[in-house]
């Protein structure tokens, strides 16, 4: 399954950026460059969705944001972070 949020994006006076889902609670990144604050947000979003989901990815997720709804401060900015997440169905003698 593939599964986009926006994320919030903050850049930092020293070239590294800060971020967070705004619709995932909770789930924060940081990179030293924008190529790993992204790298590093798709590693959390994957997290976040595997931890609060479980087995069954249609319950807990979270609505998605249009991002003209979200509420940016001055320099950030939004970019969609997609994950493909695959969930093994179990199994049974």
């Amino acid at each position: 399954m593939t599964f986009t949020y926006p994320a919030v994006f903050t850049p930092n006076e020293d070239g590294s950026f800060d971020g967070y889902f705004p619709d995932l609670e909770g789930c924060v990144f940081h990179g030293e460059n924008l190529d790993d604050a992204i790298n590093n947000a798709i590693e959390e979003e994957r997290e976040w969705i595997t931890v609060e989901t479980g087995d069954d990815p249609e319950e807990g997720l979270p609505y998605v944001s249009d991002e003209e709804d979200l509420d940016l401060k001055e320099g950030e900015f939004v970019r969609n972070i997609a994950v493909i997440i695959h969930f093994e169905v179990g199994y049974s003698d």
